[in-house]
């Protein structure tokens, strides 16, 4: 099962400012250990809403409005995530509750969804 650990912008990551370099080799830590469990696809941060654009499907047919960062409401932002490929949900769960705070200074916010996998033919969710 893939579940991706999202882990949520803050005004600080926002900031372009780095974790500190004890939240670095926690995160490296954390990213070891689930490398050599076997369960980490991928893990990426992202470059700050600033160097971003938004796309708006507000009308349908027409083509999108283009935004270009920064974006309002850090909180409501993604800074980076992890993929996990995990047997369930509750290992998935596992994983996420020995994630270092993410931004660090008690900023940290992380969301862990599960990722549909195959053809998806309809927006019904998909059973486990």
């Amino acid at each position: 099962m893939l579940f991706m650990l999202i882990i949520k912008a803050s005004p600080t990551s926002e900031a372009g400012k780095l974790p500190s370099n004890e939240l670095m080799e926690a995160m490296s830590r954390y990213n070891k250990e689930l490398m050599d469990a076997g369960v980490r696809v991928m893990a990426k941060g992202l470059h700050p809403s600033s160097n971003g654009i938004r796309l708006s499907y507000a009308n349908p047919g027409e083509k999108p409005v283009v935004t270009e960062g920064p974006f309002p409401n850090p909180n409501e932002l993604v800074s980076g995530f992890f993929l996990i490929d995990v047997a369930s949900k509750e290992e998935a769960i596992e994983w996420a509750m020995r994630l270092p705070d993410p931004i660090g200074n008690g900023e940290g916010m992380a969301e862990l969804r599960q990722v549909f996998e195959g053809p998806v033919e309809s927006s019904e969710p998909q059973p486990d």
